[in-house]
């Protein structure tokens, strides 16, 4: 054999190793991908994202879609890398910044799912705000071995506690430091707008002196009626301010859409602040391809939302919930929202 040819042949064996290398070869990034929308007026199989008890729900006419980065499960090669590198619809970042150094991926996706069932708290108390709902003491939920099992219920605003009125947690804390445990202790609610009442036998507080009722609570805005949200394979907490839009939607007295496709993102809270997400280039890719008709950006991600502009989707700024409101509101009217 030739030199050239022996040179020839190492280099084409190289080559090819180099190459199976690259397809096989797991390098420390994940690709994320533009994720699905979910209409938060519509349903998954079958059941609605957002439901409610005690109330009617709107007929709305179109859509406000919350918009989600997904993230293949599989390890991401060397040659998927550079493919991603140079994909405008593909974002490739370490692995890090998705799955945090020390956690599990069960870990990191529980800790996501925690984010978004709290965006979902946050959403529920910015619309009711919005709505002009009262702060009550509410109900959240109830703990391991409750003794108000089968006699209080999340959504339940707690009125007084042995005779003592509860209007705030502080009220609720005094009342309850003063009485002893094992007692049986009348407690006055409010549910789906009617009053209500039982006899709870209280257990030892976790910390300090009195009783506990066994339940945790929240001051938050009440209505006389529940909402419960619905979307099981969504994490993180960027689906706040659409989440928002779509109680309102669903139960206050304007449609907010006009018949349009508006997708966003952001975080939101009870206040009704806006806040910064990440994903937003994909996000925008997402809407897009669902043919919406205007896209809700927080306004910390405009700058990187107007270097990702996507054809034919216009943006509008949005610090508040108000804000996207007025963006709403524009759209209805045939005006220009506010844009980034």
């Amino acid at each position: 054999m030739s030199r050239r040819i022996a040179v020839l042949v190492t280099g084409a064996v190289l080559l090819l190793l180099f190459g199976v290398v690259g397809v096989l070869l797991p390098v420390p990034y994940v690709a994320q991908v533009p994720g699905p929308t979910f209409n938060t007026l519509g349903e998954i199989d079958g059941e609605p994202i957002i439901s409610l008890e005690g109330t009617e729900r709107n007929d709305t006419s179109g859509n406000l879609n919350l918009t989600t980065v997904g993230v293949p499960q599989n390890a991401l090669s060397l040659v998927g890398a550079v493919q991603g590198w140079f994909d405008s619809e593909v974002t490739v970042v370490p692995r890090e910044s998705v799955y945090p150094s020390g956690q599990t991926q069960e870990e990191t996706q529980q800790q996501n799912r925690q984010a978004f069932l709290t965006s979902e708290q946050s959403a529920r108390m910015a619309a009711l705000a919005e709505l002009g709902y009262p702060e009550k003491v509410v109900v959240q939920d109830l703990v391991e071995d409750s003794p108000s099992e089968g006699r209080l219920r999340a959504g339940d605003a707690l009125e007084s506690v042995g005779g003592t009125p509860t209007p705030d947690t502080a009220a609720l804390t005094a009342a309850l430091a003063a009485i002893p445990p094992g007692s049986s202790v009348p407690v006055t609610y409010t549910r789906l707008g009617e009053p209500g009442s039982t006899t709870v036998t209280t257990t030892a507080a976790a910390e300090g002196d009195g009783s506990a009722l066994g339940v945790l609570v929240l001051e938050a805005p009440y209505a006389p009626f529940t909402v419960d949200i619905r979307v099981d394979d969504v994490g993180g907490p960027s689906a706040g301010l659409m989440l928002t839009l779509g109680i309102l939607d669903l139960v206050g007295d304007t449609d907010l859409t006009g018949g349009a496709v508006v997708a966003g993102t952001g975080t939101i809270t009870g206040e009704g602040a806006v806040g910064a997400i990440g994903g937003i280039p994909l996000k925008l890719v997402s809407a897009r391809e669902i043919g919406a008709d205007l896209f809700l950006v927080p306004a910390d991600n405009c700058a990187e939302a107007l270097r990702n502009a996507q054809p034919d989707l216009p943006m509008a700024r949005v610090a508040t919930l108000d804000d996207a409101l007025a963006a709403l509101d524009d759209l209805r009217e045939g005006r220009t929202p506010a844009p980034c």
